[in-house]
């Protein structure tokens, strides 16, 4: 019985300290975890699961960051959170170190921003206030917020201004989130003001990629955005 106090003992103190670690450096791999403890990586895996289920930070690939509880991006926020955290983690594999994205304002593209942090010299052009400020502190990016009104519920921009300044722009990729892809192909958006945002970057971009949870799929939003071709990627998670 005492050993088995102990050993909960000595896990709650490195979890605690890797607590500690991470409110420090503000975000802590697996990898550098396992080496600093001198423990294995699916022992660091398992801790950081428990944390994660705790509120305490937020698990990402390869490792975790904290939390933001004061936005309303929190993951306790977010539904369909792990799904959408899925989706991020396959999406931002398929963007390449100094590729050029245009990114639209959502709670799925703002966790791929996330994932995407781990790569290199990336230009972004965003009308998301939250992405461009989660991208705008990795030295190696371009990142561009598109001037124009702003929406401040859902803090992102639109508008005459936006479009023409969008139009100054070209992509490799258009990552968007949607809320909704019909059976025929039609994507669309419960916010009238951003579809022609929306519409811009699918049309400026080389390839598009719709990354939508399975909720969102076989669903209609409020606003038309445009319909899927040969230069569209769906990604989305396992039911």
């Amino acid at each position: 019985m005492i050993s088995k106090n102990n050993e909960k003992g000595k896990i709650a103190l490195r979890r605690n300290k890797l607590l500690e670690l991470l409110h420090n450096e503000k975000k802590v791999t697996i990898a550098n975890l396992s080496k600093f403890f001198g423990v294995s990586l699916v022992t660091i895996r398992n801790d950081l699961e428990v944390l994660a289920s705790q509120g305490k930070l937020v698990r990402m690939t390869g490792g975790a960051i904290l939390p933001n509880d004061g936005n309303k991006h929190s993951p306790r926020l977010i539904s369909n959170y792990e799904q959408k955290r899925e989706i991020a983690e396959s999406v931002s594999k398929l963007v390449q170190d100094g590729d050029t994205l245009f990114i639209n304002s959502g709670s799925t593209t703002l966790l791929v921003a996330e994932e995407l942090k781990s790569k290199k010299n990336l230009s972004i052009v965003t009308n998301s206030i939250s992405i461009a400020t989660t991208l705008g502190a990795v030295p190696s990016f371009r990142v561009i917020l598109l001037g124009g009104s702003v929406n401040t519920q859902y803090e992102f921009t639109y508008g005459a201004d936006t479009q023409e300044h969008l139009n100054r722009y070209g992509a490799d990729w258009a990552i968007l989130s949607v809320d909704g892809i019909s059976s025929d192909g039609a994507i669309s958006t419960c916010h009238a003001e951003e579809a022609i945002i929306d519409r811009i970057m699918i049309a400026r971009a080389k390839t598009v990629l719709i990354a939508a949870d399975s909720t969102k799929i076989g669903k209609t939003g409020f606003s038309f955005v445009d319909r899927c071709d040969e230069n569209t990627k769906i990604w989305t998670n396992k039911k």
